[in-house]
């Protein structure tokens, strides 16, 4: 090719990368308040979520209405109380997956590495305890070719558990040991201490209600994944398994109350692989087709969407005026 016919290609090259960056500033102009801007964790009342790779916030229940868009970066993201933890895959030679704790205005504070895809993100209603998960690969034990790390952060004292699997499980009131053990979508209670999560071993999930500072588990039932506790404390929201992973609708949306322990299907009659998050203490939102939806959760009415274009949504809270409580006990026993 020629210096002049170089020279064109290059000159065609540039005009059409141009145009392409003027077609996507006008359409984010359009879309977003201020891409790349600031938002606020704790500006209670915004619905919080991740576009296109990137931290959001909205008026929830306004689908078409304005967005502001953070230039925060995360695959998974969730927030409370003014803290965020932002869980990304940084590209290199080796690409490094870590979990990063941000505050109110998204910068960051502290990060733990990790490996593997990034998959459930959250923090306690205070603000002080971080959970997050990952599929990793290339694990000997596990046959299905993937696992689950799931990290818990407490952010008063800096103590980091980049991966629960050594805390003392127990199954039908029994020590129960093994190699496959894998826990995934921590959610946790007002105390800071009480949580709950998903733990699977030999081709079955349970539901777990975990004691951080004792560092134990116990099961409560099978079937019950990706749990999510209620703003009350009185309910979780999960999602169970109702036909084979081949049929188009393997999972469905339940209900638990945790004082009768009797569980209610809710209302989104879809399949939803997701850890849903609570719009209130009657409603449940979470990630269905890209976009993020909304369901009664005492099983009625039917769902609604919310935000298009839209995952890993969370409702901002302001911090606490008081100090935190909670999970005091000695971590010696780890």
């Amino acid at each position: 090719m020629s210096g002049r016919a170089r020279a064109l290609v290059l000159a065609v090259a540039v005009v059409v990368l141009a145009g392409f960056a003027v077609a996507y500033a006008a359409a984010a102009g359009r879309r977003d308040d201020g891409p790349g801007g600031a938002v606020d964790l704790a500006l209670g009342g915004r619905l919080l979520f991740v576009r296109d790779g990137r931290v959001a916030s909205a008026t929830p229940g306004a689908p078409a209405g304005p967005v502001t868009v953070s230039g925060l970066t995360c695959q998974r993201f969730y927030a409370a109380a003014g803290t965020g933890v932002c869980v990304v895959v940084r590209p290199g030679p080796v690409p490094s997956t870590y979990a990063v704790v941000v505050d109110r205005w998204g910068q960051e504070v502290r990060r733990v590495q990790s490996a593997g895809i990034p998959n459930r993100a959250r923090v306690s209603a205070s603000g002080r305890m971080v959970s997050w998960t990952v599929f990793v690969t290339g694990d000997s034990y596990n046959t299905g070719g993937f696992s689950t790390w799931t990290g818990i952060l407490d952010t008063r004292t800096g103590y980091a558990v980049p991966n629960m699997e050594n805390i003392q499980l127990y199954i039908d009131g029994k020590r129960y040991r093994s190699a496959d053990v894998n826990y995934w979508g921590v959610t946790f209670a007002a105390d800071d201490n009480r949580f709950y999560a998903t733990v699977s071993t030999r081709g079955r999930t349970y539901l777990v209600e975990g004691d951080y500072g004792r560092w134990e588990a116990r099961a409560l039932r099978e079937n019950a994944e990706c749990p999510s506790l209620s703003p009350d404390g009185t309910r979780l929201v999960f999602k169970k398994r109702v036909a084979p992973e081949s049929s188009p609708r393997p999972w469905r949306l339940h209900a638990l109350d945790l004082a009768t322990m009797r569980e209610t299907p809710l209302a989104e009659p879809d399949s939803v692989d997701d850890q849903a998050a609570w719009l209130d203490d009657r409603t449940v939102m979470y990630g269905k087709g890209g976009d993020v939806w909304a369901v009664p959760a005492d099983g009625g009415g039917a769902p609604r969407l919310l935000l298009r274009d839209a995952a890993s949504p969370a409702l901002a809270t302001a911090p606490a005026g008081a100090g935190h409580t909670g999970a005091a006990a000695s971590m010696s026993a780890r």
